[in-house]
């Protein structure tokens, strides 16, 4: 009885170990096996078989990974305190490296990405944090990417998600853009009366060279003064015509004296 007791158990254990030696991949996943603590190869997708008690598998997730790197406290070159936080994304392209290379590849992306993030925007003025977001991006992704590749991880891409500063910088910033625009609307103020003022020297030059041109612009003129009832109109006199009349009546006047 405690025969048949004891075969029964050894089956069972030998079924037991039979089927823990089976392992199912799915075709994300790969299994880096070592054999008695010696790397042995990379296994997978699909249906692998690992020795029990020699060789042991670390699974690994080759799929894209999107990581949130936490709101780091950053100086800008230009000495302005902002928060700034980021989203990475990679994956691993070399099971070996990520497993061997490294103790835990998701930490050291994270821990690396967030002394990243402070180290480069660090070189950058506020303005350009703000409005050359793109090409920070890539600055960080290509950081990140020559580190990370020691480890079998690829980086993708980079994207900054917020840049939080304090109410009083922003309150500057508003300032300074409402300078801006009244700078600019002054120098294009100025801009036109340079190519206004450029235009009426060119009229009175052409004006200049007809001697009836002037009289012509002065009937134009009257015509629009005069569509008016509430305007009053004075009539301008050319003085050459009031030369000749008053040399016609101081004649008159010598003639009756």
């Amino acid at each position: 009885m405690f025969a048949n007791l004891g075969f029964g158990t050894l089956v069972l254990i030998l079924i037991i170990v039979l089927l823990s030696a089976f392992r199912i991949l799915r075709e994300y996943e790969r299994g880096v096996v070592f054999l008695l603590g010696r790397f042995y190869k990379i296994k997978g997708p699909g249906l692998i078989i690992i020795i029990p008690g020699i060789q042991k598998m670390v699974r690994v997730d080759l799929r894209t990974v999107v990581m949130d790197v936490p709101s780091q406290d950053v100086i800008s070159r230009d000495n302005v305190s902002v928060k700034v936080n980021a989203v990475v994304y990679f994956r691993v392209v070399d099971p070996q490296r990520a497993i061997i290379q490294v103790e835990n590849f998701l930490a050291a992306t994270s821990q690396f990405a967030q002394t990243t993030l402070r180290s480069v925007l660090g070189k950058h003025e506020l303005d350009e944090m703000l409005a050359k977001r793109e090409r920070l991006n890539m600055d960080i992704q290509k950081v990140l990417d020559i580190q990370t590749d020691a480890w079998g991880v690829k980086v993708s891409n980079v994207e900054i998600k917020h840049v939080d500063i304090d109410e009083s910088m922003i309150r500057a910033i508003a300032r300074q853009a409402e300078a801006e625009r009244e700078r600019r609307a002054k120098v294009i103020h100025a801009e036109g009366e340079l190519q206004a003022s450029d235009k009426l020297m060119q009229a009175a030059q052409i004006l200049s060279q007809q001697a009836g041109a002037m009289q012509l612009r002065y009937l134009q003129t009257l015509t629009n003064i005069a569509s008016d009832k509430s305007n009053t109109v004075i009539f301008p006199i050319p003085m050459d015509l009031v030369s000749a009349l008053t040399d016609v009546i101081k004649n008159r006047n010598s003639g009756v004296s």
